[in-house]
């Protein structure tokens, strides 16, 4: 292409992303497409709060396309590629012809099907600063080509050769990965609005056989998107938020990671490997590994320069043993037959010393030390013992051992429901019916169980006190020809109760489980799903507002069973958790004004954690401290959506919420809003901003808040919108 062509498409390109004149008419041109139509993107994203001319001239996103890679005689890999946004229109790799620069780092490896293991290709040198622990100490790790040449062929769609090149000899019979991470800085790019100054990534994970086959062999573990994403949630790019985002956010895919996470690397100062299957069960197990527990603490250096200390990190999935993390499918999830993972059953078919050590670190293998089958001096025989699943639940087989005992198949299903109730009404005392049965449909005697106890609460509109909780176990009454146990409340309604009433129970039975190693039984209670129901004492149905689900909890938790495994609904955790509850009965004296336990101020400052500037410490049964500083949160805390149902964390709120009475805060009495929002915010700047624009009018009992004006839906400052990433 000549000079005077090339400037002309240089042109006509930069009139498409600069679609205002600086006159502000608009041209358009034969050869030159309308401005993009404005894409869909979710409330969550930034992008979604800025106008189409504004998104015309961003072009937000960022994909990377391999369209091929070829090597030649001198074995160094050409990478031939497009670069486009959310739009799928081109981008100026430079950032001169459209916005943000765009850079773009690629792995080589190849891929042992034997070992389910990748070796880089390519590598880099190490060499540690004088602030490190080793300084001057050196390696080579896994890691992005360097000093590789870019050739732009046109706008949006260039090569990369190689500075690597394949050793001689390679197998060329391998599935070699190429492997892209890429981000698109659109921070410093004048005339885009600060909400929308971000940096885009794009990941890429390119399958080939040198020698130009058909692809066979492939790694497959697990897939980011539905297993480590339903936890992380670091934002990917505008099209697709929900993404874990490591290094600065830019590797995302956890196929990528696999790339350089392998023996091939170690943290040059602590000597601890960054292989994946080692280094990411040990972040996972954290504060439970048996080498954190004997006071070793699992760091790793990054580069020499800052520190990563796991040894603080909780797996979210409580079980009635602690929060172990047995629950390998978590992350090795799925099946051929479900598309999801094809080796997502490695975890069981194929044990092995280095992987099984890295949560049992307590274990030495070479000298059999806390290892009942003795020394191992390699994998042969791992699977002579650790079969993939006997049958037999907490044994040696793999499956077996890490069984989760509410999981458990000895259990027989236990549940509920409110079949009937009388008397609930304005200063009577209410009898439920409630119908318990096994899983199997057999119905079973509640007044024979551990716990049966029913609860009784209102208004929805707003819980508080009183509410009723009391043990059916000796006044309840079986009818064995209904299959029912009803249950009449020593405790009559307020004579002013009014509006819709909640009943529901904790009910449970304890339940020994016969260990396949002939240790002792576990014994955990078997609890049923509260089966909360609605009534309407006076006026129409009107059931408690959902702000968040349970199923949501769940994404993390995995099966969320709090107090004993017996609270297992947020339904009914709010019952209790409501704005003018506390620890007062529980807390020391010399511990200070009671903390509030009031759900939206609890839930919020407990996954804040690390990151409030207040203590957060609330005592519980047995006068016990539970502080919550520690707690690390595994995904961005902006995506409200993570947690809420849809627009329940928009303002205004519903009329009808009482006051959070929170006596360890700034003030101690809170609009409903403001406990939220201070649950997260929890700063004195914060407090003092939402104190003074509250205000309480005489007679009142909940403050009149001013957040809506400026915090509301639609408002320059909505929460949706300053929370949107």
């Amino acid at each position: 292409m000549n000079r005077i062509k090339q400037a002309v498409l240089i042109l006509a390109i930069a009139m498409i992303a600069l679609p205002m004149l600086a006159d502000g008419a608009r041209r358009r041109t034969a050869t030159s497409p309308a401005t993009p139509t404005k894409p869909v993107y979710t409330a969550g994203q930034a992008e979604a709060y800025v106008s189409g001319d504004t998104i015309g001239y961003i072009r937000p996103g960022l994909k990377v396309k391999v369209n091929s890679i070829t090597i030649g005689s001198d074995r160094l890999p050409v990478v031939d590629l497009t670069i486009t946004d959310d739009l799928d229109q081109p981008l100026d790799r430079t950032g001169k012809v459209t916005p943000g620069t765009v850079s773009l780092s690629l792995v080589l490896a190849w891929y042992n099907p034997a070992t389910r293991q990748y070796t880089s290709y390519t590598t880099r040198s190490v060499t540690n600063p004088a602030n490190s622990p080793k300084p001057g100490a050196t390696g080579i790790q896994a890691g992005a080509d360097s000093g590789g040449t870019f050739t732009d062929l046109d706008i949006g769609h260039a090569t990369y050769k190689f500075k690597t090149a394949l050793p001689s000899g390679f197998d060329a019979t391998k599935t070699t990965t190429l492997g892209i991470y890429s981000s698109r800085n659109l921070t410093n790019v004048v005339g885009i609005p600060s909400s929308v100054q971000k940096t885009y990534f794009a990941n890429v994970e390119y399958d080939f056989r040198p020698d130009g086959q058909k692809v066979t062999d492939v790694w497959d573990k697990m897939r980011d998107t539905s297993t480590c994403s339903n936890c992380h949630d670091a934002v990917k790019n505008a099209g697709s938020v929900g993404q874990l985002g490591m290094h600065g956010g830019s590797r995302q895919d956890v196929k990528l990671c696999a790339l350089c996470h392998q023996p091939q690397t170690a943290d040059i100062d602590t000597g601890n490997t960054v292989d994946a299957k080692v280094m990411v069960h040990r972040i996972h197990m954290g504060e439970n590994l048996p080498s954190v527990k004997n006071g070793t603490p699992y760091v790793i250096w990054g580069n020499g320069q800052s520190i990563h200390d796991f040894s603080t990190v909780a797996w979210p999935q409580i079980t009635q043993l602690g929060n172990q993390a047995r629950q390998c499918t978590t992350c090795h999830e799925g099946s051929v037959a479900t598309n999801k993972g094809a080796q997502s059953a490695v975890w069981m078919t194929n044990p092995s010393a280095v992987a099984c050590g890295s949560c049992h670190d307590d274990v030495n293998f070479a000298t059999g030390e806390n290892h009942p089958g003795g020394p191992q001096a390699d994998d042969k025989a791992c699977a002579s013992c650790h079969v993939p699943d006997s049958g037999v639940e907490f044994d040696a087989s793999i499956k077996g051992a890490h069984v989760v005992p509410e999981k458990s198949k000895q259990l027989l299903g236990l549940n509920a429901t409110v079949v009937s109730w009388t008397d609930l009404a304005p200063g009577k005392k209410p009898t439920v019916v409630f119908k318990i049965t096994n899983g199997d449909g057999t119905p079973v005697d509640g007044t024979k169980l551990s716990a049966f106890a029913p609860i009784c609460a209102g208004p929805t509109t707003s819980y508080g006190k009183p509410y009723f909780r009391e043990s059916g176990l000796t006044k309840g009454v079986y009818n064995a020809t209904t299959g029912t146990t009803s249950y009449t409340f020593s405790t009559a309604l307020p004579a002013d109760a009014s509006g819709t009433w909640t009943l529901s129970a904790d009910i449970y039975r304890s339940v020994n489980l016969k260990r396949g190693d002939k240790k002792a039984d576990i014994v955990i209670r078997e609890a049923v799903m509260n089966p909360v129901k609605y009534v309407a004492v006076s006026g129409g149905l009107v059931p408690r507002r959902t702000a968040v689900a349970t199923t949501q909890c769940n994404s993390c938790h995995d099966n969320l069973g709090l107090h004993g495994g017996q609270r297992q609904t947020t339904e009914e955790c709010v019952i209790c958790h409501n704005p003018v509850e506390n620890d007062a009965a529980r807390r020391p004296a010399n511990a200070g004004a009671p903390e509030s336990v009031s759900f939206q101020r609890l839930i919020h400052r407990i996954h804040k954690g690390e990151e409030l500037t207040q203590d957060f410490t609330i005592y519980g049964f047995g006068g016990t401290a539970n502080n919550f500083n520690e707690v690390r949160f595994p995904g961005d805390l902006r995506n409200c959506a993570k947690c809420h149902t849809s627009n329940a964390y928009t303002l205004p709120l519903p009329e009808g919420i009482a006051n959070v009475n929170t006596p360890r805060d700034y003030f101690a009495s809170q609009g409903p809003a403001t406990a939220a929002c201070l649950g997260c915010h929890d700063n004195r700047d914060a407090a003092a901003h939402a104190y003074l624009n509250t205000v309480t009018f005489p007679g009142a009992t909940v403050s009149a808040e001013a957040c809506a004006t400026c915090h509301g839906t639609g408002k320059d400052w909505a929460a949706e919108k300053v929370h949107a990433r």
